[in-house]
């Protein structure tokens, strides 16, 4: 697609860096863009600020307006547009019959799908992601590593060769555009499923239509490719270096991932071994303080309490944004735990399904933190593993994570 003077619609500047991404190389394409966001233009100065200005460049800040959605000849829709099918601009995108798209399904327009590994999951399509990543590099094979886990890799094309394989965590708006666009069906070569458990049912409607999208990540796949279900793969034995039964689990799948694109199982099992894992993901950021800000589901949470000998020695802080889903695991963890400190807009109902004197609704990190440190005795963890989203309090969970990290160690 030659996208030089084209007139594209950017929905969605963001702050993860899909849209800046996007908006500089569709720049760099010779492309009109007009970049549309409800939020208003002193919200998101940062990534204004790393974007810049250019001739072809334009901005709508604080409204989408119908006319220029149905005047486009492309629509980038950012991903995290909640029910797109329902968005009255998209919709008026698509009644005018405007081809509407995302950053990820520009990036796989360009990528040959033979070389594409994608990981989804309810929890651990990070951390999968990154292992196949560091086990593919440790086995001398090219692995560029991308997706939801942050950033375009648009701009890196031109650094992808034959070799190369891309690693890509998928979330599930990503996989419900790349089985809906206009007849554009998509899944990788090596499909990997961590688990399914319920999550982001504010922006599908139901979990049906959750668990179908986490499903397309095999749908569309032919007899030669692969299916890596996390179900069915046993976890390994070796000691890694990060910590969780749970993640023996994705150190298995990461590695059958990397041997069916050909990496050497000896290399690849070391480099999984050794793997130091990710920011914001179980991170040690002192003696018995633990953030693991990346957790966004309660069974994220209950394996974030499963990963310590001694869960009685834990005083974990929860909750967050409410993203309609059943929290009551949460809420059971004050039944093993020193004390379950809650946060957000979920505090509440998490405090009043735990019926626990050790519970205790404290709205804000800071005061969580607070009360934790308080009550803490010799040898207790603090755990930030929420269970819950950020969006309520934070603009996302490396902002919610830092912030912790700050209050704990101040």
């Amino acid at each position: 697609m030659n996208l030089a003077e084209r007139h594209v619609v950017v929905m969605g500047l963001g702050r993860f860096g899909g849209g800046l991404g996007v908006t500089q190389w569709l720049l760099e394409q010779g492309a009109q863009v007009l970049l549309t966001d409800l939020l208003q233009e002193k919200e998101l100065l940062p990534q204004l600020e790393q974007l810049g200005t250019h001739e072809n460049l334009r901005f709508i800040f604080g409204e989408h307006r119908e006319i220029d959605f149905e005047q486009a000849d492309i629509v980038v829709a950012n991903p995290a547009v909640r029910m797109p099918w329902e968005n009255p601009y998209l919709c008026a995108a698509w009644n005018a019959n405007v081809q509407v798209t995302t950053e990820i399904q520009l990036l796989l327009d360009r990528v040959d799908r033979k070389k594409v590994i994608g990981v989804t999951g309810s929890a651990g399509k990070s951390t999968t992601a990154s292992m196949i990543h560091a086990a593919l590099q440790a086995s001398g094979k090219q692995s560029v590593l991308g997706g939801n886990i942050g950033g375009s890799m648009l701009q890196m094309l031109d650094q992808i060769t034959d070799d190369t394989i891309v690693v890509l965590e998928l979330s599930s708006a990503m996989l419900w555009w790349l089985g809906n666009v206009q007849g554009k069906e998509w899944s990788p070569h090596v499909g990997v499923l961590t688990n399914v458990s319920p999550n982001h049912l504010d922006w599908h409607g139901s979990m049906k239509s959750y668990e179908t999208c986490k499903e397309n990540i095999f749908t569309f796949q032919e007899d030669e490719d692969f299916e890596i279900r996390g179900d069915s793969v046993a976890p390994i034995c070796e000691e890694l270096f990060i910590l969780g039964e749970h993640n023996k689990q994705n150190a298995a799948i990461a590695l059958k991932a990397a041997l069916a694109m050909g990496g050497d199982a000896q290399q690849a099992m070391n480099a999984i071994a050794e793997f130091r894992g990710l920011p914001h993901r179980l991170e040690r950021i002192a003696e018995n303080i633990y953030n693991d800000s990346k957790s966004t589901t309660p069974e994220a949470c209950v394996l974030a309490v499963d990963s310590f000998d001694d869960p009685s020695k834990i005083h974990i802080i929860v909750g967050g944004y409410d993203k309609k889903i059943d929290l009551s695991l949460i809420a059971q963890q004050a039944n093993r735990v020193a004390g379950l400190y809650a946060i957000g807009q979920t505090a509440e109902s998490i405090i009043d399904d735990a019926k626990r004197a050790n519970a205790l609704n404290c709205r804000s990190l800071d005061v969580a933190v607070c009360e934790a440190k308080e009550r803490m005795m010799d040898g207790d963890v603090l755990l930030l593993s929420p269970g819950c989203a950020s969006l309520d309090q934070f603009d996302n969970y490396e902002q919610r994570g830092e912030a912790f990290c700050s209050f704990a160690l101040g």
